[in-house]
């Protein structure tokens, strides 16, 4: 599927679609012979895994390590036992970030609150 398909289908902008081809964190799987992107369904499930690491803050190359992580344990070849500790380390840190937004979320609530009782 072209760009503006993915784009619709992510919620990510083509901006950011052809910033994360630039940087290398998710090409594209492939060219159209005019040089236009062409993605995957395996390709967009790999852009909703980023958008979601997004809120997060995980960086650029973090999210590229995620990506080959889960890669990597579709690969029989491959040992999960490194790629699964390597995750499990992840979704500590997603957990430690994630309540940090939640006491940020209850920070909002509470100056909203004090504003519509005034």
């Amino acid at each position: 599927m072209h760009i503006g398909a993915v784009a619709d289908r992510t919620g990510l902008s083509l901006r950011t679609l052809r910033h994360y081809d630039e940087v290398g964190v998710l090409r594209p799987s492939g060219r159209t012979d005019g040089g236009f992107r062409l993605y995957t369904q395996h390709d967009v499930e790999r852009l909703l895994l980023i958008r979601r690491m997004k809120p997060l803050g995980f960086t650029l190359e973090e999210m590229r390590e995620v990506l080959d992580l889960v890669e990597s344990l579709a690969d029989p070849a491959v040992d999960p036992q490194g790629p699964r500790e390597h995750l499990a380390a992840f979704v500590v840190r997603a957990e430690q970030r994630r309540a940090e937004l939640a006491r940020t979320l209850e920070m909002a609530d509470e100056f909203i609150d004090l504003l519509r009782r005034r």
